[in-house]
């Protein structure tokens, strides 16, 4: 059983010596293990007899009946034993009734209370250009000082192309859409199915917005409350724009320069910039469906050069095959976490 754990957890992309350490073993230990006739079992004897001061049946049942009594059941044994000890009572000891509650499957649930839940994201596929998109508001800062410029901005998942933007003086989600409106008729979005993502903030959510996304046949998505990994392309696409070397150090001067400067990065982003998670291929280019022929081409030079110098290449030419689809607050399927934008 435990080699067949360590072999799923290898299996699903983790190291050996991490998933043997993590069941207290290491990696020598496993290796012997499998050399062994024996099939490779677990080796350990484990203990070969109970401890001497083990709680018995009567009181781990005495342990589980004080812990869940009306009194009690919504408290923990931290609140419990002093409880107990101020009545002269002893019933076990703090770390006695954490073993017996955890053995009992009761150490985070007891009494009515409801149980928690894992709150997960939404996972969203974009399986082509103007399936998803996400946007998100951020700052600029403006020449008077506590003053900003708020920049709004639309990415595509599926091709990272900027497909809206403008800046304003004020947060509004008025401006968000007419933002929004203006990239789908530039984009001639006619049918319906694009999601579009956010976070939970006022523009994001407000009325005229909500309202503006059903007419355009747009569906609302939102990332959890207070959890910006969950809108990590947006996030990862400001911080490329603000720790770029010709982002200004000084404050913008005016609305309008802020707006200029904008203008030419974006023009950068989607026509120049080569995006390693695409295969480093422009935005446009994927958005546009180019990326399948120029990444054929540079497949067709690579083995061009390993067919004159063989000797050069010990493995594979690099991997140009196009990206498939994108996936935003993806759950890995075997470990159950989630992957985040690159």
């Amino acid at each position: 059983m435990t080699l067949a754990l360590i072999d799923e957890a290898v299996a699903a992309g983790a190291r050996l010596e991490k998933a043997c350490e993590v069941l207290g073993l290491s990696g020598r230990t496993v290796e012997r293990w499998r050399a062994e006739d024996d099939g490779g079992r677990d080796g350990r004897a484990g203990p070969k007899h109970a401890p001497p001061h083990e709680l018995s049946a009567a009181e781990k049942a005495k342990v589980l009946q004080v812990a869940n009594s009306p009194e009690f059941r919504d408290k923990s044994p931290r609140q419990i034993v002093p409880t107990l000890a101020d009545r002269g009572e002893y019933v076990a000891s703090e770390s006695s009734f954490y073993r017996v509650l955890k053995e009992a499957g009761q150490l985070a649930h007891r009494g009515r209370a409801r149980r928690p839940s894992a709150s997960r994201p939404k996972e969203l596929v974009a399986s082509a250009p103007n399936t998803v998109w996400c946007w998100d508001i951020t700052y600029m800062r403006a020449a008077v000082r506590g003053t900003f410029y708020f920049l709004y901005l639309v990415v595509d998942v599926y091709s990272r192309k900027i497909v809206g933007w403008t800046v304003q003086a004020e947060e509004s989600q008025d401006f968000a859409v007419d933002m929004i409106d203006a990239a789908t008729r530039r984009e001639q979005m006619s049918e319906d199915g694009l999601v579009l993502h956010a976070d939970n903030g006022g523009p994001m959510k407000g009325s005229t917005m909500l309202a503006t996304l059903q007419r355009l046949g747009i569906v609302a998505s939102f990332s959890r409350p207070s959890v910006s990994d969950d809108n990590a392309f947006i996030e990862a696409l400001f911080r490329t724009l603000k720790y770029r070397p010709a982002y200004p150090r000084k404050p913008f001067d005016s609305l309008e320069a802020a707006r200029r400067w904008v203008e030419d990065f974006v023009g950068w982003y989607n026509d120049e910039h080569l995006h390693s998670a695409i295969r480093y291929v422009t935005p446009s280019d994927r958005h546009a469906g180019r990326d399948a022929a120029i990444l054929a081409a540079r497949r067709k030079v690579y083995g061009a050069a390993r067919s004159a110098t063989p000797r050069r290449w010990t493995g594979n030419t690099r991997n140009w095959t196009p990206v498939g689809a994108v996936h935003l607050n993806r759950r890995h399927p075997e470990l159950g976490r989630r992957e985040t934008a690159r």
